[in-house]
């Protein structure tokens, strides 16, 4: 509204309140400032009572008033869409981002093969919520934290780490798998699917590239570049303040020269500065340190416990504890103390390393950057790596010592 309409008002209240006073008509202006707005007028003659005010609606400039509403609103609308379209410093452009197929399917969603940019990725969509168990505080929650996890993750720059595209809090944009490759439905995503776009490696995972070496195991010399590349992106992690919180080699990929790269990071975090902070069965079975296990506070110890477990994994292409049951699994290693059980062949530098990674007590257990100079430390030179058993039917690796 202007300043003229407001003025005009004002001067038909106090000219009213002369005229009802003295008698008088109103014959001119009362002493107003220039430019005062309605509002102010209405506060200086606020002791005027309702009965006492007589405003001309002829004298009310409404198509002024309308203006100026529609100009408040204009920017009260132009501010919300400017902070919801606001994007995120990693949010991706998910108009570049296509999805080829299928790659694998996880607890919270499903990893595709796509192209973003012209360049290969790999584009993990999770869908919260869509189970029809979790709750919206449950789903908001998780949609929370993913935004507190990508924005650490989009900061990280190791060759051992994943590389971090981007992500996105929703995937109306996105192009759908233009064929179905995978017998799924992907006419559409879940209304509250997030998405993340992180480099593809084409390695496949480091558990399936074990899996493949069952039979004729690794050569130390790999055992241990593996096992190198595995520690220096922990130990990159841990100087960042982040723990993983599910190290295994499910979760390691490897690129086409066979460098390992730690990804998923689902259940990643920022290291609390009070370890009574971080609580809570986080993880995998199998590789889970007792104390975390058993609900007690842990911190970046934990993935030391299970990075033990992983170099125990490298060297055996074997799985830890594949004849027992989850729980029996982890009541064993929190009330017995059990172990992967070390080959004989294993030598005793890296049987060494295993040994103090997966000890009970936390304190005991090395940094990561001790465990990349233990590494280091071992000499390929002469062999060492496991006997493969098509070479050795009658090995006695895993057999009790002899003799006293």
């Amino acid at each position: 509204m202007d300043s003229r309409s407001g003025e005009e008002v004002g001067d038909i209240a106090v000219a009213e309140k002369s005229n009802m006073r003295d008698g008088n008509k109103i014959s001119d202006k009362s002493s107003v400032p220039e430019g005062v707005a309605l509002g102010s007028e209405v506060k200086d003659v606020g002791s005027i009572s309702k009965k006492d005010m007589i405003i001309r609606a002829d004298k009310i400039d409404f198509k002024s008033w309308d203006l100026q509403l529609d100009k408040h609103l204009s920017r009260v609308w132009s501010r919300e869409r400017e902070a919801y379209t606001k994007k995120e410093e990693w949010e991706v452009d998910l108009s570049k981002l296509e999805l080829r197929h299928v790659l694998a399917h996880g607890t919270y969603g499903t990893v595709y093969r796509g192209v973003y940019d012209s360049q290969d990725v790999a584009v993990k969509i999770l869908d919260w919520g869509e189970d029809g168990v979790s709750t919206a505080a449950e789903t908001a929650a998780l949609r929370a934290s993913f935004r507190q996890e990508v924005a650490v993750w989009h900061k990280l720059d190791h060759h051992n780490v994943t590389k971090f595209i981007g992500a996105s809090m929703g995937t109306s944009n996105l192009k759908m798998p233009t064929k179905d490759t995978s017998n799924d439905n992907h006419n559409s995503f879940p209304s509250r699917a997030c998405c993340v776009v992180v480099e593809y490696l084409p390695g496949g995972t480091l558990k399936n590239f074990l899996i493949r070496n069952r039979r004729k195991k690794l050569a130390l010399k790999i055992v241990i570049q593996l096992a190198l590349n595995l520690s220096r992106g922990l130990n990159y992690l841990h100087l960042k303040k982040i723990v993983h919180r599910d190290v295994k080699t499910e979760n390691m990929l490897l690129d086409s020269n066979r460098n390992l790269k730690i990804a998923d990071f689902g259940v990643a975090r920022v290291e609390a500065q009070n370890p009574k902070d971080m609580t809570g069965e986080t993880g995998t079975l199998g590789y889970m340190a007792p104390e975390v296990l058993e609900g007690k506070p842990y911190n970046r110890k934990c993935d030391v416990y299970s990075f033990g477990i992983c170099l125990w994994e490298i060297y055996c292409c074997d799985m830890p504890y594949p004849n027992l049951s989850f729980a029996d699994v982890s009541s064993a290693v929190v009330l017995q103390n059990l172990r992967p059980d070390i080959p004989r062949c294993c030598p005793s530098a890296l049987a060494s390393i295993m040994r103090k990674c997966w000890d009970a007590n936390p304190e005991k257990r090395p940094e990561m950057d001790e465990v990349v100079r233990l590494l280091e430390a071992i000499d390929t030179s002469k062999g060492g790596g496991m006997i493969p058993e098509d070479q050795a039917p009658g090995c006695f690796c895993f057999g009790k010592p002899r003799g006293p």
